[in-house]
Order: structure tokens, then sequence, then C-alpha cells
């Protein structure tokens, strides 16, 4: 009895085990179509949304991927230039500037952005197309097939703008024309002049040049001539934009050969009124303030000290100032000719008052010794306005008379004879010049002694030769 159950189990198991296969291979189906509905579930339940990022990115990429198959990218060599080994591939260029951020005469550069967009045709990439559109791409296709190597010439910094997303864009036509643009900011050299500053007026250019092509493999060229260069309107501080306009030219290197190139020109006119603010009115009020001190009392040694001094000090800070923003060069600029002229307007007034309180202190000592000024004599109580000394002021004493004695009886009588015969002498003949020679020493002497006319005379002369200064001044710089 229990040999007929054993077998009648065997029987059940053999006949339900297909049964059970066929049944596992069924769940996988049912799981994914649970899945799916879970989903769907889930996309009603938080009101239509899904994940668009993945959706994006596949979406995206699977685009690029039929973009490269239409380009047939994988089936070309884009490591190589379109028609290598045949004549030179032309490439124009057109440029929009649509800043100048900075210019700086420290370093000697400037800081532009612009979009710099190139024009070539690449057979490999043509593609057929019923309505005749092109397509357009970004970064990601750029780094796969070939474009130029444009570089900038004498440049410091670059780089290409990446907010949001880096600004490259690349438009293929169906032809197999290819517009390439991508916005680029640089900073590159100017040969500043500094002559004539503040003045002055700067000759800028920003070159353009292929890398490692010479002009037998890449002909650079401006796509539409003169048309090529378009600029916003661009609005500096201290420049006013004169002229913009590109050039091109060769340029050669002894390893490599020659190589074409771009120029993009344009001529910089500098604000004057920053400068007369903060340079030139200072260092004239700074002039006329030490002409103050010709009116001052001589006497006031404190005063007409401390006010050179002063003057002297300020002159001193300004030109520190212009100094340390400005290059180190080797000349003179026109700021210079004028900050030092006017220093040494400055510096003069200070020497004339030392040499008028000299003169004066030595002629006083002079009257004091030789007995014209009494000891208890107070200098400050007898000068007037002007600053000199009345003779009605100070009490001198007369002279006595010298005794009459043989000698100069004997030396009145030759005085005397002396003139009757001068007085019968004719007149000079016509021709003769008569000439009453001064030695220095008697100028000087009368200097001294009058020493209160070099302010008076001061007063007039500083005042007339600065303004002829300026005007000569002006006058050559402006006209350049």
């Amino acid at each position: 009895m229990n040999l007929v159950l054993l077998a009648f189990r065997l029987m059940c198991l053999a006949w339900l085990w297909p049964v059970t296969l066929l049944n596992d291979s069924h769940r996988p189906n049912k799981r994914r179509h649970k899945d799916v509905y879970l989903g769907e579930n889930t996309k009603n339940q938080h009101g239509g949304r899904i994940d668009f990022k993945m959706k994006k990115s596949d979406s995206t990429k699977s685009l690029l991927i039929k973009s490269e198959q239409l380009l047939r990218i994988e089936d070309h060599d884009f490591a190589m230039r379109p028609g290598f080994g045949g004549a030179a591939i032309p490439v124009g260029i057109d440029v929009q500037v649509e800043s100048i951020d900075s210019i700086s005469e420290v370093n000697m550069d400037f800081t532009m952005t612009l979009y710099l967009r190139h024009y070539w045709q690449d057979d490999r990439l043509a593609f057929p197309s019923s309505s005749n559109r092109s397509r357009t791409f970004d970064a990601r296709l750029v780094k796969k097939i070939w474009v130029p190597d444009v570089f900038f010439v004498h440049s410091k910094r670059s780089f290409i703008h990446d907010t949001t997303m880096e600004n490259i864009m690349l438009r293929v036509y169906p032809d197999g024309n290819i517009l390439y643009s991508v916005r680029i900011t640089v900073t590159a050299l100017c040969a500043m002049d500094f002559s004539s500053f503040p003045l002055d007026t700067q000759n800028c250019s920003l070159e353009l040049e292929s890398y490692a092509y010479n002009e037998n493999d890449l002909m650079l060229y401006w796509k539409n001539g003169n048309d090529s260069l378009r600029t916003d309107e661009i609005v500096l501080s201290q420049f006013f934009i004169e002229e913009f306009h590109p050039s091109f030219g060769l340029a050669f290197y002894s390893s490599t050969g020659w190589y074409n190139r771009l120029y993009i020109n344009f001529i910089l006119r500098r604000h004057i009124f920053f400068f007369m603010l903060q340079t030139y009115f200072p260092t004239m009020l700074m002039v006329m303030l030490s002409w103050v001190s010709f009116w001052i009392d001589r006497r006031a040694v404190p005063a007409r000290v401390s006010l050179g001094i002063t003057t002297v000090l300020t002159m001193s800070t300004i030109i520190t100032g212009v100094s340390a923003s400005m290059p180190q060069v080797s000349y003179v600029k026109a700021v210079d000719i004028y900050l030092w002229a006017s220093f040494l307007f400055v510096f003069l007034s200070v020497i004339e008052y030392a040499t008028v309180n000299y003169f004066t202190t030595v002629e006083e000592m002079k009257k004091l010794k030789g007995g014209k000024i009494p000891a208890n004599f107070n200098a400050t109580q007898t000068m007037a306005f002007d600053g000199c000394y009345h003779d009605n002021d100070i009490d001198l004493m007369p002279f006595p008379e010298l005794p009459s004695t043989p000698n100069t009886e004997r030396s009145r009588t030759a005085t005397l004879r002396n003139s009757r015969n001068s007085a019968a002498e004719p007149p000079p003949t016509e021709g003769t010049r008569l000439r009453r020679k001064k030695s220095i020493k008697h100028n000087l002497s009368f200097i001294m002694s009058n020493s209160y006319m070099i302010d008076s005379y001061s007063r007039v002369i500083f005042p007339m030769t600065y303004l002829l200064f300026n005007i000569i001044y002006w006058s050559l710089y402006s006209s350049r």
C-alpha cells in the first residue's frame, strides 16, 4: 500500500513540474508591467510631473548620436584640415566688439570682450536635407571636428565665457559651410606712448593669427571687408574712441614661415577734464599761493617760511601721486614738465625770500656798525606796509665837519681846477659815445641796500613768467 502511494506522488510531481517552469517564465513580464503601472500612478499622483532631467539627457544624447551619424563624423579623420594636401583653406573672420572693459596705463594693456565668428567650408560635414535648413550645435560637437586654431597675438590672458553653458555655437549647413562663433574676453598688450600724457592719443590693436597653419595651409581674411568689424555703443570713463577699423598683414617666423594676421585697430583719445581737476588746477593754486609771500612783511619770518615750505611739500605730494599711477618710463611726460616747472616756481619763491632776508640783514649790520642806526632802534616799529624802511622814520645823526688843514685846502684847489678844465674842454664830436660802466660789485651793493625792491619786482616777474609758460605749454601740447 505504501509503495502505491509513493508511486502516485511521484507521478503527480512529474506532471506538475512543467507547469511550474512555465509560470516562472511569465513572472518578469508581470513585474515589468507592474512597474509601468506604478509609474503611471506616480505620474498621476504628482500632477503629471516626471523627471525631465533624465528625459532631456537621454533625448540629447540620442540626438547627438543621430547628428554624428548624419554628419558621418566617424567616417573621417578630423585631425586633418579640410582639403589637406591641396590649396590653403580660406577662413573668414567676423568680429563684434561687445565692450572694452578696462585700459591700464601701469600694465600697458587693455581688456576687451568680443564675439569671434569663423566661416569656412568642410565638405566632410555636408549632409542631405530636403528643406535646406542648417543645424546648430553646442560645444560638445566642436570637440569632435576640425576648427581653425586662431589665437590672439600679444595676449596676456583670455577665456571663453561659460555661464550658464560654454558660449560656443556651431552651425552646419547642408553644403558643408560652417559658422563657428565664440564669446571671448581677452587682455592684450598695447604699446602706449606717454610723452604727451595726459594730452595723449593711444593707438591699440588686437591681432589674430593661426597658430599651427601658415599661409600655405590656411588663409585668414575679413569676411565682409571693413564691415566685418562691428561695435556696440562703448563708453569709457577716461577715453573717447575716435575710430575702429580692421586691417590685415603678414607675420614672418624664421622657423615656420609666413602667417596671415588680422588686426582690430582702435584709436583712443584721453579726456583731459579729470586730470585738470586732479592735477593741473591744484598745481596752479599752489603756485599762486606761493606768490602771497611777496606781499607779506619781509620781517615776518615764520609766516613766509611756513608758507613756502607748505607749498613745496604740497607740490611734492602731487608729483608723487601722479608718478604712482603711471608706468616707470624712461622719458619725460607732458605732465612731468608741467609739475616740475610749477615746482620750480614754488621753490624759487622760497629762495627769493631767503635772498631778501639775507640782504636786509647784511645792510642793517652795515648801518649798525657805521653808527647810522641807534642801538635802541626798534626795526618793527618803523616798517611800512610795503615792507621797506623810510628815512624819516630813522633819526640819523648829522656828521660833524672836518677841521681845515693845508692838505684839505690843497685838495679843494685841485678839485676846482679840474672842474674848470673839464668845463673848458670842447664837447665830444659826433660818433663818440659816453659810457658809464658799473661794476658787478656796485650793482650788488645797490641791490643789498634796496632789498625791498626784490619783493616789488617779484610781484610782477613771477606771475608774468608763469603765464607765459602756460601759454607755451598748452599751445604746444594741445595742437598734437
